[in-house]
């Protein structure tokens, strides 16, 4: 099989400008999802999808091959599904597994990448995304404003008695893996088959803002000494 990792790393960025080469932990923030993926044997190409001269070269310097997406799906309102679209129809050799991952969550569990893949493989799934475990007690607000409880809250439970049927879990943005086929029918990241892998909760962070950023790189740094 034919697998490729894809990493979208536009250059635009509101909350943190150039957020995607911005050094965390000493390296270029794709750069470690670029390494994620080189440290991984069954990725056949790493693909950065980007606008940005300077991501290009980094990229390139990193061992990836790149990708130049047109302005038009590179602003803000931009879909990563649009750059996934935009990176499948580039390239010549269509690719069986496409493996997705967000430079905005850089911190990922060792060899977790590899035991994905695997689990996708064998269990023949159509998709598959990374989850972490909260362990908040999770409301909603609906549309007549009232507010609700995912839980008993009369009956409030510790959370370490908490059974794995009773934790909520969240979409990390770590990973995904989705099938070509998949994407062709749904046009989307997730489709079909559904599988997931889960990550510890201390690996649920992604960087949107200064605060992420810092915290997540004191986080990565505690746990690297």
């Amino acid at each position: 099989m034919n697998i490729i990792a894809l990493i979208p790393a536009r250059g635009g960025s509101k909350g943190i400008p150039k957020k995607n080469i911005k050094l965390f932990n000493g390296e270029p923030l794709v750069n470690h999802s670029i390494k994620y993926a080189k440290n991984c044997n069954f990725i056949d190409e790493i693909y950065v999808s980007t606008d940005d001269e300077e991501i290009s070269l980094i990229s390139s310097k990193a061992g990836a091959s790149v990708i130049k997406r047109p302005i038009n799906i590179s602003g803000d309102n931009a879909t990563t599904e649009s750059a996934i679209k935009h990176t499948l129809k580039s390239l010549s050799k269509k690719p069986d597994i496409i493996v997705l991952l967000q430079p905005t969550s850089p911190y990922r569990p060792k060899d977790s990448l590899q035991e994905a893949l695997n689990k996708f493989i064998n269990n023949n799934y159509d998709s598959l995304l990374s989850i972490s475990p909260t362990h908040r007690f999770i409301w909603s607000i609906d549309k007549k404003n009232n507010l609700k409880a995912s839980y008993d809250f009369l009956k409030r439970p510790r959370r370490q008695d908490l059974k794995k049927s009773e934790i909520n879990f969240i979409e990390n943005g770590s990973l995904y893996i989705f099938k070509y086929e998949s994407f062709l029918l749904s046009e989307n990241r997730l489709g079909g088959k559904i599988g997931y892998v889960e990550f510890d909760e201390e690996f649920s962070h992604e960087i949107d803002t200064y605060y992420d950023f810092k915290f997540l790189e004191g986080l990565v740094k505690n746990e690297t000494n």
